[in-house]
C-alpha cells in the first residue's frame, strides 16, 4: 500500500510528535561522556568528544573553526538579546573622568608626566560628553516586537567606553562591550551588561561584531586603536563595501592636529567628497541631532 493510505493515521498525531527531536541532545551527550569508566582507552586525549577537546579546538588547523565559533556566539547572543541595530563608541582608553584630572596630575612624578596628565584632562570633558550621548541613545524606544534599536555598545574598557557603557546603565538599558584578549590584564568595565559581555581572540571578528549593526558611530579622541577603527569604517563606506552610517568625530581640534584631512583631499589622495563622509561635533546634543537628521527620513528597520 502506498503512502496515502496511511495518511489519516498523520491525524491524529499531534505536531509536537512529529517536530520532537529523535537525537539525543549534544549537551547530554557531553554530560555522560564525562562519568565514564576511566581506562586507558577513555582516558587518552583521542577519545574525548571533540568540541570538548580544548587541546584539539586550539590547534592550528582549527582556526577556521574557531572563526566560525567567534563569528556565531555573539551573533546568536544578541539575536536572542532582540538587539537590531547598534550605537558604537569609540575612543581612547586613557582620559580620565573630569574627576580624576587633578589626582592624576598631583601623582605626575616628571614635567614629562605632567605634561601628559594635562593634556588628557583636557579632553576629560569628552568623558562627559560620551556619557550623555549614550545616555539618550540608550531610551530610543523598542519596538512592538521587542526589537531594540540605536544598543550603545563600545570597546568594554575603561575612559570614554566606560563612559558609553555607563550612560546606557543610567537609564537602565542593555548596553554591549566587546573586548580583545590582551597581553596586560583587562577585564570589562562594570557598567557592561554581563549577558552582552564578549571577549574575542581575532581583532578581525571583533571588528565585524563592530559594524555588523553599527546604525551610528561616535568618534572621540583616541590612538592607535581608535584610528585603526574608524579609518576601517570610513574605508568601508567609501569603497561602497558598507551603506554610509553617521560618523561623529567629536574634537575637532584634536583631530584636525594629528590628521590633516584636508591634505589628504589636496594632495589626490582622497575625494573631496570623502570628506563628507565625517560629522563634526562637539556635544552630545549636536551628535544626537546629527544622527536624527540623518534617519529623518527613514524609520528604524523591523526585526528580521
Amino acid at each position: 500500500m502506498g503512502f496515502a493510505a496511511h495518511a489519516p493515521k498523520l491525524v491524529s498525531m499531534t505536531r509536537k510528535e512529529i517536530e520532537e527531536r529523535k537525537f539525543r541532545p549534544a549537551r547530554q551527550e557531553a554530560a555522560d561522556a564525562q562519568k565514564q569508566v576511566g581506562t586507558p582507552q577513555t582516558s587518552s586525549a583521542a577519545y574525548r568528544l571533540a568540541f570538548q577537546d580544548t587541546e584539539f579546538l586550539l590547534r592550528e588547523d582549527l582556526r577556521p573553526v574557531r572563526f566560525q565559533l567567534e563569528l556565531l556566539k555573539p551573533q546568536l547572543l544578541m539575536d536572542e538579546a532582540g538587539i537590531e541595530s547598534t550605537f558604537v563608541f569609540y575612543g581612547s582608553a586613557r582620559i580620565p573622568e573630569p574627576e580624576q584630572v587633578q589626582a592624576r596630575i598631583d601623582a605626575a612624578t616628571t614635567p614629562e608626566q605632567r605634561r601628559i596628565a594635562e593634556n588628557l584632562g583636557k579632553k576629560a570633558r569628552y568623558y562627559d560628553e560620551a556619557r550623555k550621548l549614550a545616555r539618550t541613545a540608550a531610551q530610543y524606544p523598542v519596538t512592538q516586537s521587542g526589537c531594540r534599536h540605536f544598543v550603545v555598545c563600545s570597546g568594554g574598557g575603561p575612559s570614554i567606553m566606560e563612559a558609553a557603557n555607563r550612560g546606557a546603565a543610567d537609564v537602565g538599558a542593555q548596553t554591549l562591550g566587546m573586548n580583545i584578549v590582551l597581553p596586560h590584564e583587562q577585564a570589562p568595565n562594570r557598567f557592561v551588561t554581563p549577558e552582552l559581555s564578549f571577549q574575542f581572540h581575532y581583532f578581525a571578528l571583533r571588528k565585524m561584531h563592530f559594524l555588523l549593526r553599527a546604525r551610528a558611530l561616535a568618534v572621540f579622541p583616541g590612538g592607535f586603536g581608535t584610528f585603526d577603527e574608524m579609518f576601517e569604517l570610513l574605508t568601508l563606506i567609501q569603497t561602497g563595501k558598507m551603506k554610509p552610517i553617521p560618523v561623529l568625530l567629536f574634537g575637532r581640534e584634536f583631530w584636525t592636529r594629528v590628521v590633516d584631512f584636508e591634505a589628504l583631499a589636496d594632495e589626490g589622495v582622497i575625494s573631496p567628497s570623502d570628506l563628507n563622509l565625517l560629522t563634526w561635533v562637539e556635544t552630545a546634543e549636536e551628535a544626537w541631532a546629527a544622527v536624527q537628521s540623518f534617519y529623518e527620513d527613514s524609520d528604524a528597520p523591523g526585526c528580521g
